[in-house]
């Protein structure tokens, strides 16, 4: 199917890859798939811009000790609540510790979490959902029972209560958060499971004498990925709400670590007097969020057939 216009800023590119010759090789088709998906992603600025944002902060936290100008441990009593200035960019906190290379080092933290959060969650909740939308029956009826049993519940209020089972700490915190991000993967990957599972290739495929562990595997996980990568790029935001929630209520990363939610609630006693302490982190995790979002609405226009 000849692919639709993107758009007028981008007809120049759209029409160089028109025009280029046909493939001759599977590389060479993937190769064209990626630019024309490149020139999508060009055509949404807020995409982009999200984009951009993420890879920033992700380069920060990989070059954390080059990009912090000061120890995050040091403590200082006779500089503690200090102004934003040349020595220190952000401020300082009630211990005299800097805030920016802080937040810095903080960005580590918070990749970290949604980042394993995603690997634990993802995989999880696409295995549950496929297996539960081809198999259907008895085994559909209790796995999606399983999945109202924790949306019933929000994800913050779940995180919690797996946190205060488990214990504080960074590692409990992902565990917490991952179980409370699977079900509604699960929900996605079964919806589009209940489609494909009709189609005829699979229908050949089953005709063939495939078992169904590899037909799910081999051919129905394969088809509900691109969904899922955008589901759970959209569902960073909330991951990160929930990572910087849980640290804010001491549940998560604990003192001395730097992790945004941490340093809010450390900071929230002097927000009348040096709102910087507690509004620098509090603007680090809504920029964050905001470019997942960003990014996660454009990664959609290119990955779901249905939008662009």
């Amino acid at each position: 199917m000849a692919p639709q216009p993107i758009d007028q800023a981008n007809g120049r590119g759209l029409r160089a890859w028109l025009a280029a010759p046909v493939p001759a090789s599977p590389f060479q088709a993937r190769m064209q798939q990626l630019s024309l998906k490149w020139w999508r992603l060009r055509a949404n600025p807020a995409a982009l811009f999200g984009l951009a944002i993420i890879v920033l902060i992700a380069l920060t936290a990989l070059f954390a000790p080059l990009v912090a100008t000061h120890d995050i441990y040091a403590q200082d009593l006779t500089q503690r609540l200090q102004r934003p200035s040349a020595a220190h960019w952000f401020g300082t906190d009630e211990l005299g510790r800097d805030i920016f290379s802080r937040l810095v080092f903080g960005a580590r933290i918070t990749l970290y979490i949604a980042m394993l959060t995603a690997v634990i969650a993802a995989p999880l909740g696409l295995i549950v959902g496929t297996t539960s939308g081809y198999l259907g029956g008895w085994v559909d009826t209790v796995l999606m029972r399983i999945v109202d049993i924790f949306l019933a519940f929000p994800s913050l209020v779940l995180a919690l209560a797996f946190v205060a089972a488990l214990g504080p700490s960074i590692d409990h915190a992902i565990i917490a958060i991952a179980l409370a991000a699977w079900p509604p993967i699960a929900r996605l990957a079964r919806a589009e499971t209940l489609s494909i599972r009709k189609s005829d290739y699979i229908a050949a495929v089953r005709l063939q004498g495939a078992s169904p562990l590899r037909i799910i595997l081999g051919h129905v996980v394969p088809m509900c990925i691109p969904s899922v990568v955008v589901r759970i790029t959209l569902s960073m935001a909330s991951i990160i709400l929930t990572a910087a929630g849980l640290g804010f209520l001491g549940l998560g990363a604990q003192p001395p670590s730097p992790e945004w939610g941490a340093m809010l609630a450390s900071g929230r006693e002097f927000i009348l007097t040096n709102g910087w302490i507690a509004g620098i982190p509090g603007l680090a995790i809504l920029i964050t969020s905001l470019a997942f979002n960003l990014f996660g609405d454009g990664l959609r226009d290119i990955l779901d057939p249905r939008h662009g």
